[in-house]
């Protein structure tokens, strides 16, 4: 394990008890308390946000834009990329790669004017791995922050903590192996003071969990999963997980190929799992507070509603609610918001679906092709496709559409929403589109 730590004992050592108690300590160290318990506007710590839903409570981003409209600023991004930009403070970061994925770089872009604060070269790469799909990059998952740090991933070439301030790396792990065959995606999340993300590769397929602290390994639960072949591009996945609460229990709902976990947090250990059909899941979940909405990936996807509460295997259960098979795509995550399940195809169909029954009650042909992942205010839904179109539409029961508006270059990362803006990256620049 390759690992820089900064030097605190000194520093700890005169810390008295009380404040240690008090979390003193814990705060010299790494926060452990999450941003997203912040109610600061200006909060998009992870990706799909500071609920990781995608969608934005109180936000109020224009519903028009244009090159010449209600852009507060534009900052070209070297390199390729679809990492979604999060944001803190007056910070927005995201990651950016060569076409050739040798070298990977940590970028940091000032909220209010634009201008690059850090642009720093993470990791150097030999040799890149054989078989990376022309439309993914190597710089594919999205960054996680916190008060004073921030962690980069790009699956098996390396996941680095660095300072905030001074983009100075704290720690690095470059032996985690994962043959990702078509690319990395899944991107990290946080749990106490972890750091947990999913590595399904072609040879290697499991979730580890590391001290925020110091990037040393606290547990990693391989999948046992009967994939039903030998072929490693079946085994592959590209899914974010998610923390719920479940009567007191949390769970982290960790959806792979062929199968949906949800594993302990706290060790690893799992509790249940849902069995379906489809591989290549990419989709992050979703939770109601009672039931989850996942995506079972590639391979004509589907939707299943399933009761979070189960015990082993729950797939010929009653804890299966529906399964939806129409108008389910496999590549932008779905949102729940207002009460309504939206999803937009890869093709570019827009739909609101049942949340009781999984039916499809309304739906709007866009054509085009869509990657970026729906985002949500209490009043819009927000679509990105990749010819650089952003559609607006209401969140009635029958949606209306507000706008189409034209960007140059299209989307495959997901936009953030901050400070009644939206951030939105092309496949070339960063856009703060506000009043």
């Amino acid at each position: 394990m390759q690992i820089k730590l900064e030097s605190l004992t000194r520093i700890c050592s005169r810390i008295p008890i009380q404040q240690w108690l008090l979390g003193v300590g814990c705060v010299l160290l790494l926060t452990q308390i999450s941003p997203a318990q912040t109610t600061e506007a200006a909060n998009w710590f992870q990706f799909r946000g500071p609920l990781g839903n995608g969608t934005a409570p109180g936000q109020q981003p224009p519903t028009t834009w244009s090159v010449g409209e209600n852009v507060r600023w534009k900052t070209a991004i070297h390199g390729r990329g679809w990492s979604s930009p999060v944001v803190l403070g007056n910070e927005v970061w995201l990651t950016t790669a060569t076409l050739d994925g040798k070298q990977q770089f940590a970028v940091c872009v000032d909220l209010e004017t634009g201008q690059i604060k850090h642009d720093k070269l993470i990791f150097e790469n030999v040799e890149v791995q054989k078989d990376h799909h022309e439309t993914n990059t190597y710089a594919s998952p999205t960054p996680i922050l916190d008060d004073k740090y921030v962690f980069v991933h790009f699956g098996s070439y390396g996941t680095a903590c660095l300072r905030r301030d001074t983009c100075e790396v704290v720690w690095q792990r470059r032996d985690l192996p994962c043959n990702h065959f078509r690319g990395p995606g899944s991107s990290p999340v946080f749990y106490k003071n972890l750091l947990i993300f999913h590595q399904d590769g072609f040879d290697f397929q499991y979730v580890v969990a590391l001290d925020r602290a110091t990037g040393e390994t606290v547990w990693k639960a391989d999948r046992e999963i009967d994939y039903g072949t030998d072929n490693g591009d079946v085994f592959k996945a590209f899914c974010t997980p998610i923390i719920i609460d479940v009567a007191g229990q949390k769970q982290l709902i960790s959806p792979a190929s062929k199968a949906c976990l949800a594993l302990d947090p706290d060790t690893g250990k799992e509790i249940w799992r849902v069995r379906y059909q489809e591989f290549s899941a990419t989709a992050r979940p979703l939770f109601d507070g009672s039931r989850l909405y996942i995506n079972t990936g590639f391979g004509k996807a589907q939707m299943y509603c399933v009761k979070a509460d189960g015990h082993g295997d729950i797939t010929d259960s009653d804890k299966i609610v529906w399964t939806q098979r129409k108008g389910i795509g496999s590549k932008p995550s779905q949102i729940l918001v207002g009460g309504r399940l939206f999803g937009v195809t890869d093709d570019g169909i827009v739909a609101r679906i049942s949340t009781e029954n999984g039916e499809i009650v309304w739906q709007d042909r866009l054509g085009g092709k869509f990657s970026a992942s729906l985002v949500a205010t209490d009043a819009y839904l927000y679509a990105f496709d990749h010819e650089g179109k952003g559609y607006v539409y209401t969140l009635a029961d029958e949606p209306q559409q507000v706008s189409v508006n034209q960007l140059p270059d299209g989307c495959n990362a997901s936009p953030a929403i901050v400070q009644n803006s939206l951030i939105v990256r092309t496949t070339t620049h960063l856009y703060r589109i506000g009043k």
